[in-house]
């Protein structure tokens, strides 16, 4: 079934790389060799996952990236494109290493990341600006996309010609890295974490009572903030309100890894279709928690059947959508019988 509101264009501009993934006990420490259990090869990249979130939440998807002249570019594309991915913009880089991310995870089902670019550093900003302001043209309730695992210049020069197509912009700012206040002011919502939120206030945010906090100082120079708490859910504001949503209790976490991205992908997907920001965070904590359940990050991602949002979605809109959306202690119930 076709949703109503899938002219709602997507735009998402960032990485994507091969995931190796090793499953280990423990972090080893300095000069310590330990065992992985397994290895899996997977599609991933901040920005190829949360084009993926979006998509299979029936998201209307343009991805603007690079990748390599390699097998592991291919790959990625065919996985993009399977989803429902447009992959039209994404650049091929004659003898480019596509970019890999080499992840651990640990029997906690917490993680530890190190990226390697490779392309992912040669998108320009001339043509990630040209080719926002071609896809945003003429399009109601647009949304860009972006976070941080891309040069300063391109972050912001994306952020800036959605701001001059009249597109919302999303920043994910993961990794942290320092931009103008110029370029954060522009962002509805600017979306973090808690290590991520703690670099931008300059203190320790590591819960929901800190997160509240850190939101109203963050709120006061940006147009609308996300901060993420793990399994104490979101908490939000924009100039008007404020509030928090909380997680359903998982049972076992097999994986973390992605599950911010399974976040920002449903947010970005039901501020295009419409919703407020409060009913997008809604919908953005329920998939970060199915996608908990397990193992890696695209292959970990709900589609809209898997949260009970299928039907009222495609035939009702989002906000019928979200007055008829199950309660977490519900949608926890039927996400462990899945």
């Amino acid at each position: 079934m076709t949703s109503t509101y899938a002219s709602a264009s997507i735009i998402v501009v960032g990485s994507a790389n091969q995931d190796y993934i090793v499953r280990v006990s423990t972090p080893p420490g300095l000069g310590e060799t330990v065992l992985a259990k397994n290895l899996l090869k997977q599609p991933g990249g901040k920005g190829a996952n949360q084009a993926v979130a979006a998509a299979r939440l029936r998201g209307n998807v343009s991805f603007i990236a690079s990748v390599g002249d390699d097998a592991d570019g291919a790959f990625l594309l065919r996985e993009l494109r399977s989803e429902g991915v447009d992959t039209t913009n994404v650049e091929i880089i004659n003898r480019g290493r596509t970019g890999i991310a080499l992840v651990s995870v640990y029997d906690s089902g917490e993680n530890s990341i190190t990226v390697v670019p490779g392309t992912n550093f040669a998108l320009t900003v001339e043509r990630v600006e040209q080719t926002i302001l071609r896809l945003a043209q003429g399009k109601d309730n647009a949304v860009m996309v972006v976070q941080a695992e891309l040069l300063t210049g391109i972050i912001e020069t994306s952020i800036l010609a959605a701001e001059k197509s009249g597109a919302r912009s999303i920043l994910n700012l993961a990794p942290y890295q320092p931009l103008r206040k110029e370029i954060i002011a522009l962002c509805d919502p600017l979306v973090v974490n808690e290590v991520e939120a703690s670099s931008l206030v300059g203190w320790p945010v590591f819960n929901a009572a800190t997160a509240a906090q850190a939101i109203e100082q963050i709120r006061r120079f940006t147009r609308s903030v996300v901060i993420t708490i793990g399994p104490e859910g979101a908490s939000w504001a924009d100039r008007q309100s404020s509030g928090h949503v909380p997680a359903p209790f998982v049972e076992e976490v097999v994986d973390t890894t992605g599950a911010g991205d399974a976040f920002v992908g449903a947010l970005a997907t039901f501020l295009a279709k419409g919703a407020t920001l409060e009913e997008a965070v809604k919908v953005g904590v329920q998939a970060g928690t199915f996608a908990v359940r397990k193992p890696g990050a695209q292959s970990s991602y709900p589609t809209l059947s898997d949260l009970g949002l299928d039907e009222t979605v495609a035939v009702a809109g989002p906000a019928k959508a979200m007055a008829k959306i199950q309660p977490l202690h519900e949608l926890d119930r039927d996400l462990r019988e899945k």
